[in-house]
Order: structure tokens, then C-alpha cells, then sequence
């Protein structure tokens, strides 16, 4: 029986990938084999020497201390593209209310106090402040192309936009989804001076940290548009806002609201709506819920932000799976373990990424307890699984 431990409230649909017969799915489990968890910060958090895997049902993983985990041998999984339509979406309504001013038309709209023909007239008379522009011709740039990213450049082109994207890293798999009319630049600095409106798709690293900043926003044509779906922390906050009072920006929309950006009269400041929807949590539940299960029965990664991708299928066959230091000869010593105790390896998958590697074996007959004790003498195993058979 497996274990996992809930530290947020996840979607009943995304839980009942969870056999009943072989989990137990719980927020107060003492000794988890698994943990899935939203926005909980696990940062402090005494982890359970039981713990084999934590699964993110959402893209950042700023709140798992993803490195103590990789030290320990345990693969964090996340949900990329599973929220991309729900942020894609709010993208889009962040450009149409930036774009005619429909956060301060709405304010206007009810602090009116006339009634009747005079409050005809104050409507007509107001929405004067508010004149907007249309979005077809205007630029949007879009730093990041993954799998929020690549939707939010195709749903801009159809909106008559010109589009410019930079993404150093797309995957040939986010190429092939990206609209050919997505024009390429050539570094940010050239995306920024094309751009009518950045939108910025990338998580929050050393080398993202106030990526927008003063010297990029005097790049930007009066009048642009910054919108943070992202991270708090990609933004410099103190540069939007002296480019707001400057004009050299007309809007900021953010997800990421703090006392400085929230007061200002040109900000939209959501409360971290970017996967508020019932179909994005479903999504991600199912997702990260689907690769932790399929970990924990086969040892197959998907979608970890630190661990290989490795998927074997499963023969007739006991499988062991290994994750070690990425050191020479790692897989020499395996084998010669595993042939020592007369076992013969049907199926074997070897990958690394960085520091690390991760091994999945398949043999011939059951590894004993010996074995598996000899195998996680080898120096530089982290953590080691005896899987067995595949359950039918």
C-alpha cells in the first residue's frame, strides 16, 4: 500500500488516479512514500526518510526545496502545460483591460451617484477618460516559449497582433506547437524595443530575476504594456512603476500584488489568478497524480524538474531502479552486483541530467535483500527501489 500525503487541497479528479485497493491518500500521513501539494511552502519542512518522490499539481516549484531533494535522490514532479489554457486566458483579458483601460472605467462607473437621465449624462460625459486602443498592429512579446507561452503567441496572432518571442531553451516539441507568423528575436533587448506589450512566461531563477528593469523598459515604445503572469520576482517592481509615472508605460497587470505596485492607479494587481479555474486544478491534479503513480509502480519519470525523463516498459520481469551521482563506471558496478548474484538483465535504462543519474533495471528473477544491500553500498547511490513485477 502506497502512501501520499496531501498538503493542499487537491481536485477530487486528479485524486482518484489513486487506486483505493493500493493508496492511501491523506493530509495527515506520518510516513509517505509521496507527497503532492499546490502552493504549500516546504522550505523548513522536515521531510520523511520515507519519502520516494513530490509531485507539484502546477508549473513553479519555488516553494519545494528542489536541491535538498535531488541531494536525497528524490524526483519533484510537475504539471507543465496543464494550467496553459487558464493563463492564456487571463494573458489575453490582461491585454483588453491594459488595453481600454476597463479596471478604471469600471471604478468610475461606480462611484457615479446620479440617477436617471443626469447619470446617461455622466456616463457620457466620463468615458471620455477612458479612451483605449485596439490591439491588431500592436506587437506583444513573449519571453518564454513553453507551454503557456507557445498558447499565449498563437492566441495573440489570431487576435490580429504582431507577435516576437525569445526563448534561448524551446523544446523542438514547443517549436513544432509555435505558429510560424511568431517572429524570432534575436535576444531580449531586441525584443523589447519591438514590443508594444511584453508578456513574460518564465520561471523565477538567478538569471530571470528582474529581467524587466529599467534599462529594458527604456527600450519599450511609449505607451507599453507590461504583463507578469509569471513570477513576482522577474519584474523589478521599483522600474515599472518610475516608467509608469514617467508614461513611458501605460499599464502594468500582475498576478503578484505588493504594497508599492497594488497602489499605484496604473496597476492591475490579481490575486495569483493565473490557474484559478476548476479545469486548470482538475488538469494539474491528474497530471502530476498520473506521473507520481506511474513512479512510484514502475519508476518511470515524466515531467520532473530534476530528475531525467526515463520511461522502460514493463516486462515480465523484477525491476530495481537506482538514482546516483553522476560518476563513471555506475553502471559497471550495477551489473557486475546484479550478474554476482546470478541474476541476468532482461531491460536496463540508464540517463543523467547533471549531477545526477538514474538507472532502471530489469531482471530475470527476484533480487534478494542481499543484493539490494550490496547495490546500495555502491558510493554514490542515493536511493534504491525494488519494484518487483508490474502490478495487474
Amino acid at each position: 500500500m502506497y502512501k501520499i500525503l496531501t498538503l493542499n487541497n487537491i481536485a477530487v479528479e486528479g485524486l482518484r488516479h489513486f487506486p483505493r485497493e493500493r493508496y492511501e491518500v491523506a493530509s495527515e500521513i506520518t510516513h509517505p512514500d509521496a507527497i503532492i501539494l499546490r502552493s504549500y511552502n516546504m522550505h523548513g519542512m522536515e521531510i520523511p526518510e520515507t519519502l520516494c518522490a513530490v509531485g507539484r499539481a502546477g508549473a513553479g516549484v519555488n516553494n519545494i526545496p528542489v536541491d535538498a531533494m535531488s541531494a536525497r535522490g528524490i524526483p519533484v514532479f510537475n504539471a507543465p502545460g496543464a494550467n496553459a489554457n487558464a493563463v492564456k486566458e487571463l494573458v489575453v483579458a490582461g491585454l483588453l483591460i491594459a488595453a481600454r483601460n476597463l479596471c478604471d472605467a469600471r471604478e468610475h462607473v461606480k462611484e457615479l451617484q446620479e440617477t436617471g437621465e443626469a447619470l446617461n449624462k455622466a456616463v457620457e460625459a466620463g468615458k471620455k477618460k477612458f479612451v483605449g486602443f485596439e490591439l491588431p498592429g500592436k506587437t506583444l512579446g513573449v519571453i518564454g516559449l513553453g507551454a503557456i507561452g507557445v498558447e499565449v503567441a498563437n492566441a495573440a496572432l489570431a487576435l490580429g497582433m504582431n507577435v516576437i518571442g525569445f526563448d534561448p531553451k524551446i523544446t523542438v516539441r514547443r517549436a513544432w506547437q509555435l505558429s510560424a507568423g511568431v517572429e524570432h528575436a534575436e535576444n531580449i533587448e531586441q525584443l523589447f524595443q519591438h514590443a508594444d506589450a511584453v508578456t513574460l512566461h518564465v520561471p523565477l531563477v538567478d538569471e530571470t530575476k528582474k529581467l524587466v528593469n529599467h534599462d529594458r523598459l527604456a527600450l519599450m515604445p511609449r505607451g507599453g504594456v507590461i504583463i507578469n503572469f509569471a513570477r513576482g520576482g522577474v519584474v523589478d517592481d521599483a522600474a515599472v512603476l518610475a516608467a509608469l509615472d514617467s508614461g513611458k508605460l501605460h499599464a502594468y497587470v500582475t498576478d503578484f500584488p505588493t504594497t508599492e505596485t497594488m497602489a499605484h492607479p496604473q496597476v492591475v494587481a490579481l490575486p495569483h489568478l493565473g490557474a484559478s479555474t476548476a479545469e486548470a486544478e482538475e488538469n494539474c491534479a491528474i497530471m502530476v497524480a498520473e506521473n507520481l503513480k506511474d513512479y512510484l509502480e514502475n519508476g518511470n519519470i515524466r515531467y520532473s524538474v530534476n530528475f531525467p525523463e526515463a520511461r522502460l516498459p514493463r516486462l515480465d520481469a523484477w525491476r530495481i531502479t537506482i538514482a546516483n551521482a553522476n560518476v563513471p563506471n555506475m553502471v559497471g558496478q550495477i551489473s557486475t552486483d546484479l550478474a554476482n548474484a546470478g541474476l541476468n538483465i532482461e531491460d536496463l535504462l540508464n540517463k543523467s541530467i547533471g549531477d545526477l543519474a538514474y538507472t532502471i533495471v530489469d531482471v530475470n528473477r527476484p533480487v534478494s535483500d542481499e543484493t539490494m544491500a550490496e547495490l546500495r553500498a555502491i558510493e554514490g547511490v542515493l536511493t534504491l527501489r525494488n519494484l518487483g513485477k508490474p502490478v495487474t
